[in-house]
C-alpha cells in the first residue's frame, strides 16, 4: 500500500474518533488561528480548506463568517461527513497534489495538519500550486513540520487497524521554500504537541 492509500484508509477508519460532530480534543486552536486570518480577508472571499476533514471546525467557521468555502480531502468518509455537517460549503474528495484550480481564484488558503501527510518529495510542487491559486494580496495559513521526519503509526488514536503516515521537513526549509516561491512570510509560530510540535505559518502573496 502506498503512502496516500495509507492516509486515505487511515482517515476513513478514524474519522469519528478524530472528530465527533461536536468537536473534540484534536481541534487544537484552529478557531483562534482563523480569528487572526479572517480580518485580513474581504467579505464573501473565496477560501480553500485543504485537507478539510469532516469540515469541523475550519470549513464551518469560515462558512459562518460568510466566506465562500471549498474543502478538499482525500478521505471519502471525511468528505461525506463534511457535506452533511457543513452544507453551506462545497466539498470535493481528491488528492490535493492532483487537483487543480484556476490561477488567482482564492483570497485565502488554509491547511491545518494535512500537508504533513503528503510525501515530502511532492510538497514543494504543491506549495507552488498554492501560490498560483492565490490572488495578489491573498493569504496562506498552514501548519508544517518543525523538524525533519517521515514515518507511520499503527492503531492511531487507539483505533485497531488504523495506520497513519506523516512526512515533513523542518520549519526553516518550509520558510525557504515559501520565500523562493515569492511568498511574504508574515509570521511563524511553534505549536507544541506531545514531545514535539509543528509550525504554524501565515504568508502573503505580494
Amino acid at each position: 500500500m502506498n503512502s496516500k492509500d495509507i492516509v486515505r484508509r487511515g482517515y476513513d477508519k478514524i474519522s469519528y474518533a478524530y472528530r465527533s460532530k461536536d468537536g473534540d480534543a484534536y481541534s487544537h486552536d484552529y478557531v483562534s488561528w482563523l480569528v487572526e486570518l479572517t480580518p485580513l480577508l474581504t467579505f464573501e472571499s473565496k477560501i480553500l480548506d485543504l485537507g478539510c476533514g469532516c469540515g469541523l471546525p475550519v470549513s464551518q467557521s469560515l462558512s459562518d463568517e460568510n466566506f465562500s468555502v471549498t474543502g478538499i480531502d482525500i478521505s471519502p468518509v471525511q468528505i461525506e461527513r463534511a457535506k452533511n455537517l457543513v452544507p453551506k460549503a462545497e466539498f470535493v474528495c481528491a488528492d490535493m497534489t492532483e487537483i487543480d484550480f484556476p490561477a488567482q481564484g482564492f483570497a485565502g488558503i488554509v491547511s491545518f495538519y494535512a500537508i504533513i501527510h503528503v510525501p515530502l518529495s511532492e510538497q514543494y510542487d504543491l506549495f507552488a500550486k498554492l501560490r498560483r491559486w492565490l490572488m495578489p494580496k491573498g493569504y496562506l495559513m498552514v501548519t508544517v513540520g518543525d523538524r525533519n521526519w517521515t514515518g507511520t503509526e499503527e492503531n492511531w488514536l487507539g483505533v485497531p487497524g488504523a495506520t497513519m503516515f506523516w512526512s515533513h521537513s523542518d520549519s526553516e526549509t518550509y520558510k525557504l521554500w515559501l520565500t523562493k516561491l515569492d511568498f511574504e512570510i508574515c509570521w511563524t509560530r511553534f505549536v507544541p504537541e506531545g514531545d514535539g510540535g509543528n509550525t504554524l505559518i501565515l504568508a502573503r502573496v505580494p
